[in-house]
């Protein structure tokens, strides 16, 4: 029996997309984790504070001044950089297998994140998280108040390896290898809303769960590869995909 929280989403893909929300235990482990590293290094920033103001002259006003200065930029910065520019987990989020993710199930932008995080100041009162485990319990997509107003969700990540995102590797070289593989593929039928659609799901791969992703893909490559002849039979549905927008892209 299953007791865990999980929604189907409709991605621009076509897709039904089922994510598994976070609850509160795995969400409260994760900020432990996270204030912690915060409270680290606040505390490394006030023993150099208090260095400093043994200095001559003003130092001590200016070194106070800093360090309140940092104290805000730590305490809200952390959460927003790592959830912009670590597809939505902050390390204590990765260490509890977690995920901020837009309510589409798209990956993380920096606005969306700067309010969910300037809201945590209301999640917080009257203290310890009150109003935000209210919320989280009263809301039907386990959504504190920050995730209302910016559109997010947390959600759990599956285990297992991630897929390989060959997008990183040079794109004349990929496009090269990917032209040269399928050089006999007959992809006619293909059309170019369905090529559309396979090239969003590869802009916007990186920012998804690793189930959400080989879900997505799987789907799309079953949908597709009996309009394509001459594929690999058993070739993997993210490598059938990105040859087959390729091969359109290399014809068109």
């Amino acid at each position: 029996m299953s007791y865990e929280d999980r929604i189907s989403i409709a991605t621009p893909e076509g897709v039904d997309l089922q994510l598994t929300l976070a609850g509160l235990g795995s969400r409260a482990v994760a900020r432990i984790v996270d204030q912690a590293i915060q409270t680290g290094v606040i505390v490394a920033l006030g023993l150099l504070a208090a260095v400093a103001a043994g200095g001559p002259g003003g130092g001590a006003d200016v070194a106070g001044a800093a360090f309140l200065l940092l104290v805000f930029v730590v305490q809200f910065g952390y959460d927003v950089l790592f959830e912009t520019l670590a597809s939505g987990r902050t390390p204590g989020k990765r260490w509890s297998g977690l995920r901020v993710v837009r309510a589409d199930g798209g990956p993380l932008a920096f606005v969306p994140s700067a309010v969910r995080n300037l809201l945590r100041l209301v999640d917080f009162l009257p203290g310890v998280y009150a109003v935000g485990m209210v919320a989280v319990l009263a809301s039907g997509r386990n959504q504190r108040l920050g995730d209302m107003a910016a559109g997010t969700l947390v959600v759990r990540e599956r285990g297992g390896p991630r897929p390989v995102d060959r997008a990183a590797a040079p794109a004349a070289a990929a496009w090269w290898d990917a032209v040269s593989d399928t050089a006999a593929w007959d992809v006619s039928a293909v059309t170019a809303e369905e090529v559309a659609t396979v090239r969003r799901f590869l802009e916007r791969r990186a920012g998804l769960t690793v189930e959400a992703r080989a879900r997505l893909a799987a789907e799309l490559a079953q949908r597709l590869r009996p309009k394509v002849v001459g594929p690999p039979p058993h070739q993997a549905p993210e490598d059938f995909l990105e040859a087959l927008a390729a091969t359109k892209a290399a014809r068109s």
